[in-house]
């Protein structure tokens, strides 16, 4: 199993004192979990506390993959359920917050290639049998996309009205990686 960066920063800080018994896919069910006291926080206007839960909750991304790679428990339900947590973790606040403080037309289009990259792994996964596994252009999407909307939070939080310009440009160039990942998962 090749392991990335942050699997190898990770599996001699964080990792050690996470208990065995949890496992990569519990902490997937972790962020389903979240997802709707995100959406809740959000809509409500409580950034402070959404900012919280969608740090730990995005964070929990990076848990899981280097829990699962590092510890020998990759599981075809994970490859499949981890990134569909994602996507839905960061659909659900691009479309609360990039529509209400940046634009609608970037939401629209980060909405569209994830519905895209989601609905191609699943035909490829029923089709071809093939379970799509994360990329490195996929893996970077994600993280700017949490950068961005992370970005969008701490400026509401802490009234840094310049941080929206940073997670514009952050969400727009998430945008050309999600373009690349479209191309090499071959969901277009």
């Amino acid at each position: 199993m090749h392991l990335t960066f942050s699997d190898k920063i990770l599996k001699n800080t964080l990792l050690p004192f996470i208990p065995r018994f949890i496992t990569p896919n519990a902490v997937t069910w972790f962020r389903f979990i979240t997802l709707p006291f995100v959406a809740y926080l959000l809509w409500t206007e409580n950034y402070k506390l959404g900012l919280i839960l969608f740090f730990f909750s995005a964070f929990s991304d990076a848990i899981d993959g280097a829990l699962a790679r590092t510890r020998n428990l990759v599981t075809d339900w994970g490859k499949t359920y981890d990134p569909l947590a994602d996507k839905i973790l960061i659909g659900i606040s691009v479309v609360i917050l990039v529509t209400k403080f940046i634009n609608i037309y970037l939401a629209i289009t980060i909405v569209i290639i994830e519905l895209f990259l989601i609905g191609g792994a699943y035909y490829r996964k029923h089709t071809e049998g093939i379970v799509i596994q994360a990329e490195i252009s996929g893996k970077i999407k994600m993280g700017l996309q949490s950068l961005g909307v992370g970005a969008i939070l701490v400026s509401l939080v802490f009234g840094w009205p310049t941080l929206i310009v940073g997670a514009t440009y952050l969400l727009y160039l998430s945008v050309i990686f999600a373009i690349i990942s479209l191309v090499v998962y071959k969901s277009i």
